[in-house]
């Protein structure tokens, strides 16, 4: 009997979980992603404040499955799918399947305003976290040139749009840096001057997170300086006003440097696979997968992380974090192996909610333990770590943090494309 052919479109958290779990299995597959290193994406905020340099928290796809022998990588981008033949076009070519593994991921959501996108970058990407760190030195510089004090107040104001997890990153990040790693590198600006504004449209931020939890980390981000604006939404976004609405209220903030943190959209596959599929697919474009993970009517495709949409017992739908990436990576990699035997239904262990604030600062929802401060920051610190994929990864991020915690300094302050 021939070995099953396994093709994974996606080596984020769910495709390169599903492949270490296949590996030195009796299948082959292979391994197709648009990017030749696998990103951690949790720890992109670092890179955007200049903590982290993007090769700390990426590896490369080829080194981490160089020695399993059953695991073929490449570089490519998916561009049709032909679902009654069993085969994809990657980069022109054409890959054929036995089972097929979808874990493309999302991109950021506008919410029908995508002409905001070059003004209020997005976090999902080493590119997005570079042009995010250009943004944020570039202000300060700006600032320390103008003339004009209304201009350099603008300068020296930053929003961020969104108060999950990572809006609560970047705010409690960017107030670090402007109130302690930037200080005495200006003449003519004082960093501690920097304004901070964090919107979130839902009645309080991290609302994944209990409530009290949640209020620790406002009353934290508050401490740093962060402005806290929840039930507002976001009107109008243009070079240097954002307009919020709050309840009938509409305020103007005059700011030059936007950040968006509030809501993913599902990647561009998913269009073609609702074309050739007719699955259905939810506001976000996030395709409705059976319990098992795979489409209706195709037990053959599995579709994975961001991509998928796939609703508890309770009707509520399971978050796009990392953990439930991974978790279904590793259930569907089973399932193929025909480990799940009687077959059931994937479910999700909960592992817990982190999320960092600032030097010292974090909270942490993990079964029943709820932290804040010191203990929830050095758990965060342990986690993190522990997930990076390479042990060279693992040793160089604990270097950065032991450094920028001793001296308070972020090393990787680079504006990388002046032109822009």
């Amino acid at each position: 009997m021939s070995r099953k052919h396994v093709v994974i479109i996606g080596a984020g958290f769910g495709g390169l979980y599903a492949a270490k779990e296949l590996a030195d299995k009796n299948v082959d597959v292979t391994l197709v992603d648009k990017r030749n290193f696998h990103l951690f994406q949790p720890l992109l905020y670092q890179v955007a404040t200049g903590g982290l340099s993007p090769a700390d928290i990426s590896s490369p796809i080829r080194s981490i499955f160089n020695k399993k022998d059953n695991i073929r990588v490449i570089w490519g981008k998916m561009e049709s799918l032909n679902n009654k033949e069993k085969y994809v076009i990657v980069s022109g070519k054409q890959i054929s399947y036995d089972i097929l593994v979808l874990a493309t991921g999302a991109h950021h959501h506008y919410f029908g305003n995508d002409s905001w996108s070059e003004i209020a970058p997005g976090l999902k990407s080493v590119e997005d976290a570079l042009k995010i760190r250009q943004k944020i030195m570039r202000a300060f510089e700006e600032a320390e040139y103008e003339t004009d004090q209304q201009k350099r107040c603008e300068w020296q104001r930053f929003v961020i749009v969104g108060g999950g997890p990572t809006g609560v990153e970047l705010a409690g990040a960017l107030a670090e840096l402007a109130n302690q790693t930037l200080l005495g590198d200006f003449r003519k600006i004082d960093p501690k001057e920097t304004e901070i504004f964090l919107v979130e449209g839902l009645s309080r931020i991290l609302t994944t997170f209990p409530e009290s939890l949640a209020s620790k980390a406002e009353k934290s981000l508050k401490k740093l300086g962060v402005t806290v604006k929840t039930g507002s939404m976001v009107t109008s976004i243009d070079g240097s006003n954002i307009k919020i609405k709050t309840n009938e209220t509409t305020e103007t903030i005059n700011a030059r440097t936007v950040l968006w943190a509030a809501g993913v959209q599902a990647s561009d596959i998913s269009k073609m696979v609702v074309e050739k599929t007719s699955a259905e697919t939810d506001k976000a474009g996030k395709i409705i997968v059976n319990h098992d993970l795979t489409i209706p009517g195709y037990k053959d495709i599995f579709v994975i992380g961001d991509l998928a949409h796939f609703k508890l017992k309770d009707g509520s739908v399971l978050p796009g974090v990392a953990q439930v990436a991974m978790q279904q990576g590793r259930f569907v990699a089973h399932e193929i192996l025909g480990k799940n035997n009687p077959a059931k239904p994937f479910h999700y262990l909960n592992k817990g909610n982190l999320a960092v604030i600032g030097r010292k600062s974090a909270v942490a929802d993990i079964r029943k333990l709820r932290l804040s401060g010191w203990p929830a920051w050095f758990i965060w610190i342990f986690i993190h770590i522990a997930y990076l994929i390479e042990y060279d990864n693992k040793m160089k991020v604990m270097l950065e943090w032991a450094w920028n915690f001793f001296t308070r300094k972020r090393g990787a302050r680079l504006i990388t494309n002046i032109g822009e």
